[in-house]
């Protein structure tokens, strides 16, 4: 039988990873202070945690690049990504890091709407294409935006270009028999209604989903599930397995402008 709190057990399968949320937490800090023009804290709601920050290129930007974060729906926030923008930055994008509530307090598919309201409020900000690219439990988030029943206007969702799934969870169902699961407080219903592989995708949106080779298992199989699945939906999907990456380090390339991840999110 699976074991699928080991399945999903990222840090315990990399050395040293205890140390990296507060890795994260200082090189995002050192980026803010030394980086010109971002938006702090700019509200999309009215709960504490519904804030992104906007980071601004050098001249007019090309279009509006939007990064959720992972941590399973229940651990982080925004202020640990801030450096993330660069790659996106330096070529010329604005780039939006939102926050959300976490579970328990609020459930996945509540979480879902608030991305939405994200994406929302900052193209209003930012005019031209979108682009979004979302890390593990965030590119669940982000793949739930180009769904039929995507939370997002027609008028925002019309401007998507690409949507990049960065070691992303598509199928939620393995979840409902984790330990993690009496946090996110999943059932059979939401875990159904919130799984992207079981959904149709929304107009003709292009999915990328990339993941590191030396990532466990589950997340490979999720990456490559999803694209098998919306590959036969007419939807213009690719697959692309990175390396030896973990799933920390698959980030790195979105540091660099000119690193193949960051090609790609870009096109």
């Amino acid at each position: 039988m699976q074991d699928w709190d080991d399945a999903f057990a990222n840090m315990a399968h990399v050395e040293g990873s205890d140390a990296l949320p507060g890795i994260w937490a200082a090189r995002a800090a050192s980026y803010r202070e030394n980086t010109p023009n971002i938006d702090l804290d700019i509200a999309y709601g009215s709960s504490e945690r519904e804030r992104f920050d906007l980071v601004h290129p050098e001249a007019e930007a090309q279009g509006l690049v939007v990064f959720v974060h992972g941590g399973f729906w229940m651990r982080l926030d925004k202020s640990y990504w801030t450096n993330l923008a660069e790659g996106a930055r330096a070529n010329g994008w604005a780039v939006c890091i939102p926050s959300y509530t976490l579970t328990p307090d609020v459930r996945i598919s509540e979480i879902t709407q608030q991305i939405g309201g994200a994406i929302a409020v900052a193209a209003q900000k930012i005019a031209g294409p979108i682009r979004l690219v979302g890390h593990s439990a965030g590119g669940h988030l982000v793949t739930r935006m180009i769904c039929e029943d995507s939370p997002l206007p027609e008028s925002v969702a019309k401007r998507i270009v690409h949507t990049f799934s960065l070691s992303g969870l598509h199928d939620l169902r393995p979840l409902l028999h984790t330990k993690m699961n009496e946090t996110l407080c999943l059932d059979g219903a939401e875990a159904t209604r919130e799984s992207a592989v079981l959904h149709e995708p929304r107009n003709a949106h292009r999915l990328t989903a990339w993941v590191g080779g030396g990532e466990r298992p589950e997340f490979i199989r999720q990456s490559k599930l999803l694209a098998m699945m919306w590959e036969g939906l007419d939807c213009d999907t690719s697959v692309f397995v990175e390396g030896e990456h973990n799933h920390f380090t698959v980030l790195d390339g979105l540091l660099d402008p000119t690193s193949p991840l960051c090609r790609s999110l870009l096109g």
